[in-house]
């Protein structure tokens, strides 16, 4: 993995069911990791291996949903020399309905923009 998380920002990450009792658009995401046109949003982690967040693979907001995955799969990721799974530097905490891409996928109105005109 290209330019993984560091220790501090795994630390910040809510373990595991922390946040299971937030609606979906309230989850904190506390990380983006991306691979070509695939994004993973991280909302929890159990502290050794298992992120829980919201994945969008290959650009596909209609199959894209909440989920585990594995954290050495995706440092194991490698499509080829240079080309893997990368954490996103300058991302900010911010709320699943704030990032974009999780919000049109989810067909969450954006704010202050009626739910009818986000179709």
């Amino acid at each position: 993995m290209w330019n993984e998380p560091t220790k501090e920002q795994l630390k910040e990450i809510p373990r595991l069911y922390d946040t299971e009792d937030k609606p979906a658009k309230d989850k904190p995401i506390y990380l983006h990791l991306f691979l070509g046109g695939s994004d993973w949003y991280i909302a929890e982690y159990d502290g050794e291996d298992l992120f829980f967040g919201y994945a969008i693979l290959n650009g596909d907001e209609e199959m894209a949903e909440w989920g585990y995955v594995s954290f050495r799969e995706l440092r194991s990721l490698k499509i080829a020399p240079g080309f893997e799974v990368e954490c996103d530097a300058f991302w900010k905490v911010r709320k699943a309905s704030e990032v974009d891409k999780i919000r049109t996928a989810n067909y969450w109105k954006e704010p202050g923009i009626p739910r009818e005109n986000t179709l």
